[in-house]
């Protein structure tokens, strides 16, 4: 497999899998002039929005393999549909459709796409996915706890810590009570002691709202066993609202199926 498509498939698992379980969406379904707290216990806001697109660069670093650093186009209809593009040396070589019930991806380079749901994925790349947590990890949300959960509250100083346990995952997030916004999300698996963080930065206000978005992601999975990985995003464009989007996405005739 050639690194461009190494680069969008690891971006897909590491963006689908920086949580372990299902997330419940914490935005309202119409965007505001002014984001709106998304739980009572947490005095965090989330991005809202209709339409969102954003361009940047991203770098993967697998178990100590650097993958060169690509041009990254995103485009999201909130709640619904999220689009990924990657580009090496000015060459679109893969690019990613992803629903609540499935994933596509094509791979130009090498004439072929993969297409499944969120289980074959999940079972694949051995890390539980949903289209929620993918959304809330590009947009920097906040993550409220599962129904029947009540997540431990605390405060120190400028920094609330909302910690909930969800099945064997151990689920905290940090949220900077001056900007409201969440900027570190750390998951732990006390059954494998994997551990998924998640840190969030260089937020800027986004028009015509101000809404913060966090500019740079950075996504570490530590395995008990085995090297750390990341996935650096550096956003260089966010428009929210500006156009209604197009979400293009077709497979070629001659392209062959990867299982």
């Amino acid at each position: 497999m050639n690194r461009c498509s190494l680069l969008v498939l690891f971006l897909v698992a590491f963006l689908l899998g920086g949580c372990a379980r299902k997330a419940v969406p914490t935005t309202s379904k119409n965007p505001s002039t002014a984001p709106a707290p998304v739980a009572d216990v947490a005095r965090a806001t989330n991005v809202d929005f209709r339409y969102l697109s954003a361009k940047g660069k991203a770098q993967i670093d697998q178990e100590g393999n650097k993958l060169p650093t690509a041009n990254l186009t995103l485009r999201v209809r909130k709640d619904s549909i999220i689009w990924l593009s990657v580009s090496v040396a000015g060459f679109e070589g893969a690019r990613a459709y992803i629903t609540r019930d499935s994933v596509r991806v094509l791979n130009k380079l090498q004439r072929e796409y993969y297409a499944g749901d969120f289980a074959y994925l999940s079972q694949r790349l051995n890390v539980p996915v949903t289209f929620d947590q993918v959304q809330a990890i590009l947009l920097g949300n906040y993550l409220l706890a599962p129904t029947g959960s009540v997540p431990n509250v605390t405060t120190e100083g400028n920094t609330q810590r909302v910690q909930f346990q969800q099945a064997s995952l151990l689920v905290e997030q940090l949220i900077n009570l001056g900007q409201q916004k969440v900027q570190k999300l750390n998951v732990k698996d006390g059954q494998s002691q994997n551990n998924v963080t998640v840190d969030f930065s260089d937020f800027r206000a986004v028009a015509p709202s101000n809404q913060l978005f966090a500019y740079n992601v950075v996504l570490q999975i530590q395995q008990a066993q085995g090297p750390t990985s990341s996935a650096t995003i550096n956003y260089r464009n966010v428009d929210v609202d500006k156009e209604r989007l197009a979400f293009p996405f077709s497979v070629p005739s001659g392209y062959a199926r990867k299982k």
